[in-house]
């Protein structure tokens, strides 16, 4: 599957960058995570989870099936069992550094594999994955958060930006809660997929991510979604990757 892909980030208002991210189309990885934890925590939380994604990826590029940590989940695609070694490495890695002042560190996640015949999500917190196509704009991951527990006991929260409650996230990697949500991806040729944290999309509506994530240049995507979300009065950091499925 030929991809064509671009990352961007911004410290937004805030005075340090706890956002990572990874654009590695030669391992079919693209990933975004958004640290917690306070300044130094959430830069060291977010960039450990990027490079224990990457670091996997590398090791099953050059080493194939020999690198599984534990037997492939037979019910699961090549791509999902990817992103869950990924994310049981990127867990492991944190909770050895969660130390001193390190000690209430975690991250968010959300990250997609792409293979030869389809791709795969996973994502923990509430770090966001959406795709257009053919115009119409969907979101492909629902936040692990208050909000949405309070949705799905059919409860009606008010919007994130007017709730106390509305950024507390019920699953973080780094702490007991981390288990990641993870489905396959049906790829299409001219999709458009935005890996983002919710520095990016909280500003923004779904209609101005559509705008922006119709233009032709990658690059551009992410620069237009960046400064939009800025000049909207975003305070958080803010964090696009996107990639086009381009062909088979």
């Amino acid at each position: 599957m030929r991809v064509e892909s671009a990352g961007q980030t911004h410290v937004g208002r805030r005075a340090h960058n706890e956002d990572s991210y990874c654009v590695r189309p030669d391992l079919g990885l693209f990933v975004v995570a958004d640290g917690l934890g306070g300044q130094a925590g959430g830069e060291v939380a977010s960039r450990c989870v990027v490079d224990a994604f990457t670091e996997f990826g590398e090791r099953m590029k050059k080493e194939g099936e020999a690198a599984w940590p534990h037997p492939p989940k037979p019910e699961r695609t090549r791509e999902e069992n990817l992103l869950l070694a990924c994310t049981e490495q990127a867990q492991r890695e944190l909770l050895n550094q969660r130390v001193g002042y390190l000690r209430d560190m975690g991250s968010t996640v959300v990250a997609v594999a792409v293979g030869e015949k389809g791709g795969a999500v996973a994502h923990v917190g509430d770090s966001r994955l959406y795709r257009l196509r053919g115009g119409q704009l969907e979101a492909l991951t629902q936040d692990h958060s208050v909000t949405e527990e309070l949705r799905a006991a059919g409860m009606s929260p008010p919007p994130r930006g007017q709730s106390a409650f509305g950024h507390i996230i019920t699953r973080a990697l780094g702490t007991e809660r981390s288990e990641p949500t993870v489905n396959p991806l049906e790829l299409r040729v001219g999709d458009v997929y935005l890996l983002c944290s919710d520095g990016l999309y909280e500003p923004l509506t779904p209609e101005q991510l559509a705008e922006a994530m119709a233009l032709a240049d990658l690059n551009r995507v992410c620069e237009s979604l960046i400064t939009g979300a800025y000049e909207a009065g975003g305070r958080d950091n803010i964090t696009a990757v996107a990639f086009r499925v381009a062909g088979e």
